[in-house]
């Protein structure tokens, strides 16, 4: 499975003359190899079409729910990858290495 690794600063303390940092990892995830991946406004394909991701794009997974099942290159699952805020896309489209989640649940 390969994974790109991008880190950020997140500023805590905000308001104070000593705000201190941390640091967090997001991970991303390669989607299908010749395919143009479509993200929707939640899991499953009656869900809105937000928009159409190029191929060979690398998407991070902030969360995943169940939702519709659908099969793709990556197997039959109903596991949705949410890829940013009310985008979300099917985990048989992306390469996370794993058959279950990688991330937290969504709420």
């Amino acid at each position: 499975m390969a994974m790109e690794e991008a880190t950020a600063d997140a500023t805590a303390g905000a308001g104070t003359e000593a705000a201190g940092t941390a640091a967090y990892t997001v991970k991303r995830y390669p989607v299908a190899p010749g395919h143009r991946v479509n993200v929707r406004s939640g899991p499953g394909t009656g869900y809105s079409l937000v928009k159409v991701l190029p191929e060979g794009v690398r998407v991070p997974i902030n969360c995943q729910k169940p939702g519709q099942t659908v099969t793709g290159p990556y197997g039959t699952t109903a596991l949705w990858d949410n890829i940013a805020n009310g985008q979300y896309v099917s985990d048989a489209y992306v390469n996370t290495g794993s058959d279950g989640y990688v991330a937290v649940r969504c709420s």
